[in-house]
């Protein structure tokens, strides 16, 4: 799986607001010029995140967007679901999109869907584990 652009920059700005955590609302001009993000593509982007309930936004002159949840609080499984849809490669191993293998005759025995489970399950984990804190943290 490769990330879409509006995923990577969903991340991106994400970060951005992590790191400016409990200091108010910034506004999508100033983290659109700074993270080199298309503004009217960020605009879609951060109303999602609100709808999604991570995002605050305030109106007016000192308005902007702000982080409702603590950075260690939001994962970047989380982010990739709502935006890819999936993390698995195949959709035999899908928690969230499941289908039955067209090509499977069983699934109990399949050795291919045995390997994209095992790389959808770490995959997952990798992602669950990993908070805007921790993209933080290790200085992005």
């Amino acid at each position: 799986m490769i990330l879409s652009k509006k995923t990577r920059y969903a991340i991106v700005a994400l970060t951005r607001l992590a790191r400016e955590y409990g200091k108010g609302p910034i506004q999508i001009k100033e983290i659109a010029e700074e993270e080199k993000i298309p503004q009217n593509f960020l605009e879609n982007i951060l109303l999602e995140l609100r709808k999604l309930g991570i995002l605050g936004s305030k109106l007016g002159k000192s308005g902007g967007y702000y982080l409702l949840k603590k950075p260690e609080e939001v994962n970047l499984a989380e982010i990739v679901r709502h935006f890819e849809g999936t993390i698995a490669l195949m959709y035999c191993v899908s928690e969230k999109a499941y289908q039955p293998c067209e090509f499977c005759k069983d699934e109990s025995t399949c050795g291919i869907r045995k390997v994209f489970k095992e790389i959808r399950d770490t995959t997952y984990d990798i992602l669950n584990r990993t908070t805007l804190a921790a993209l933080i943290l290790s200085n992005y």
